[in-house]
Parts: structure tokens; sequence; C-alpha cells
């Protein structure tokens, strides 16, 4: 199949999924969308297991979507950059300090926490698998997914200081437990051995500083370049050639392109690209940037939906998985509570903040992406399966009741 029909399947499927849920379904975007994804991909299971030939199409899809690089690669700069360039800044700024905590020690905690329960859970069903790979199978599904909390935030009735710290700490700790991914994968393939405290210093260092300043100094050079033009079609391709070259760049210098990307989206934002009261292109690129933003969130949501056909060992881990979703809540849970109340005593977030803060941590594509960019193993199925229930129930049961679990918690002012 080549790649420009995968594309025409994709969006076709995915204008399809998108239509149903707002004619019929009518669920909240993404969660309808995944939802109804999901559907599709157990219908076309169902339809291949009876006629090979009657789901041949959607089956190949599927398959023929190569779904890490996509997500990693391609998909994640464009939408980290439109998170980042429409944050609100002034809010963000009011609670940095809570987001910085969450977005850095919180991820680590979270790893270790769930590295230690997996592993011991593994050790009780006897799965066999060493705790380094429970520690790598923690730091991929620890980061919440900025695009998964956006698409659930902008329906729910989260307290405006709780929506930017989770929508914000979303922002900052994909690139942290990416780092810390890549340092536990190292460690693995050369061995703990050969893996020494220098080094794992080094890499974490080159990867987000690094990161965050390619994304300063790029977006620097972006700003300035859209600054001295009036026309809006080349700003439009200024800011679409920053994600690109940020992308390659970052690949190419083993950097953090998620922060980076983060970083140039906000430093880009801060700052108004003209004043013209007749037409404001700052304010018309950040609705370009939403645009792209709602676009790449529905085909991303239904990517993650058809992955099921490509999961034919789900069944073989339903236990596995429930028990994986109930330790995740539990090393979330933690690590929002000890750095919050170690770190940012004078936030007063009280123990109903701290639940609605580990309800609305959700987890995303990213998650399975990185998931599926595990080499072979024999620990690699269990992984998948289990990301895969995590970011489902994530979505769809989390993002479901969060609106219920805020007004159970949260008290009306």
């Amino acid at each position: 199949m080549d790649i420009f029909l995968v594309i025409t399947l994709l969006v076709l499927v995915s204008a399809f999924c998108s239509y149903l849920n707002a004619r019929f379904v009518k669920l909240p975007g993404a969660i309808g969308i995944i939802t109804i994804a999901i559907v599709v991909s157990v219908i076309t299971i169902v339809i291949d297991k009876l006629n090979p030939d009657g789901a041949h199409y959607l089956s190949v899809l599927a398959k023929e979507i190569h779904f890490p690089e996509t997500v990693l690669n391609i998909m994640l700069g464009f939408l980290l950059f439109a998170s980042s360039f429409n944050a609100n800044n002034k809010n963000l700024k009011k609670e940095a300090r809570a987001v910085l905590v969450l977005s850095t020690v919180s991820i680590v905690i979270s790893t270790a926490i769930f590295g230690a329960l997996f592993y011991g859970l593994a050790l009780l069903f006897n799965l066999g698998i060493p705790l380094i790979y429970c520690l790598l199978f923690g730091a991929l599904i620890s980061p919440t997914d900025p695009v998964a909390v956006s698409a659930v935030i902008k329906t729910s009735k989260i307290p405006q200081n709780l929506a930017t710290i989770i929508s914000g700490e979303s922002l900052f700790n994909d690139g942290v437990g990416l780092v810390l991914f890549v340092t536990l994968l190292e460690i693995i393939d050369s061995g703990l051995e050969h893996m020494t405290f220098a080094k794992t210093v080094v890499l974490f260092a080159r990867e987000v500083f690094g990161g965050g300043a390619l994304g300063l100094i790029s977006g620097f050079i972006a700003f300035r370049l859209m600054k001295s033009i009036n026309d809006f079609q080349t700003i439009v391709l200024i800011s679409l050639s920053l994600v690109l070259s940020i992308s390659i760049i970052g690949s190419y210098l083993h950097l953090s392109v998620p922060l980076a990307v983060v970083s140039a989206g906000l430093f880009a934002s801060n700052y108004t690209i003209n004043g013209d009261e007749h037409e404001n292109s700052h304010e018309a690129l950040g609705r370009f940037w939403h645009l792209i933003d709602e676009m790449l969130n529905t085909v991303l949501f239904v990517m993650i939906g058809l992955q099921m056909i490509n999961f034919p060992f789900l069944k073989d881990y339903w236990l596995t998985g429930a028990a994986a979703i109930i330790i995740t809540l539990f090393a979330r849970w933690i690590s929002v509570l000890l750095p919050l109340t170690m770190f940012c005593p004078k936030l007063k977030i009280n123990f109903s903040g701290m639940n609605v803060l580990t309800w609305s941590g959700l987890r995303g594509g990213i998650s399975i992406a990185l998931a599926l960019s595990l080499p072979d193993s024999p620990y690699r199925d269990l992984i998948l399966s289990a990301s895969y229930f995590i970011v489902i129930f994530s979505i769809v049961v989390q993002g479901l009741t969060l609106n219920k679990v805020i007004n159970r918690l949260i008290k009306p002012v």
C-alpha cells in the first residue's frame, strides 16, 4: 500500500469516526473518537476472521501505519508546538513551581514506584520480567500525555489553577520521560556495568538542556523573522519550518525534541508578532495552530483505536493490564502528593486537589509509541499490552468520569 493511499484511508476513517461522534454518539471529542475507532477495530477483527477480504483495506491500513515513527517523529512536534503556542503564559508562570516539580521530580518518583510494584506483580504472577524492564515500563507510562490531557480538560470543569498545572506538566514531562526512557534503554543495551553515573548525567544534560537551548534559539530566530513581515502566509510557513527543523536537528544531535518544541512554542507565544488592528497575525497564527491541533488530535486517537488490530496478543494479558492500571494510578497519586507537599507547601492543594490531579493525569499515544519502539524481547508483548490497557482506561474511563470526580471532590467557591 503506497503512502498516498495510507494517508487517504487514514483521513477517511478519521472523518468517519469524527462524524459519527459529532452526529450520533456526542461524547467529548477525544473520548468519542477513540471509542468509535476501537469499535471499528473490533468489527474489523471479527470480519477479518470470517472473511479476510471483507476487512482487507482496514487491516492493511492498521498494519501499514508505522505508529512510533509517525507519532514521535512527525505528529508530536506539531501537537506540542500547537499546545505550547496557545498556552496561557500568564497562568503558566503563576503555577511554574508546581509545573516544574511535577514534570521532573514526579516523573522519577512515578517511574521508581511503578517499576518496583510492577516487578512485585511480575514475581506474584511468575512473569519473569527483570526489574530494569519494569522501570523502563514505568518511564514510558509515567508522563501524562499533552494531547489526551488538553483534549479532555477542554470539556471539564476542573478549576483553573489545577487545569494550568496539569496542562503545563503534560507539556514538559514528555521530554523528561523520554530522556529517562532512553537512559534506561541504553542501560539495557550496553549493560549496567558499562553505564556510569557520569555518562547518565551527560546524557540527561545533553537531552534536556540541549533541547531547551535549541528551542529557545530557534524560537527567537523564527520570532524575529515573523515579526519583520506582514505576509500571513509566510508567517505560517516560518512556523511550520520551525517545528520541522527542530525535529530534524534535535534528532540528529540527540537532543530532546519535545522540550525543544515546547520551549520554542512558549517563547514565540510570549511576544506579539504584530499589533495591527486590522489583521492581528499573532492571533491568526494561534487559530491556525489550534486547527492543526484539533485535526491531528482526531487522527492520532483514530490511530490509537486502530492499533488493536495489530495486537492479537491483548487477550492474553487482561489480568496483568488491569493490575497495571491500579499500579499506575497509585504511582501517580504518590508522585503528585510527595513532591507538591515537599517543594510547594504554599500551593495549599488539599487531598481533594491531589486526587483530581491524579485522575486527570491521562496517558495517550506517546506511551503506546514508546512501547512499540521497544526492541524485540520476551517482555515486549506484555509491556505493550499493559500500556494499551492503561491508555484506553485513561482516556475513556478517566476522561468520561473526570467531571463527576471534580464535582464530588471540589467544592464550588
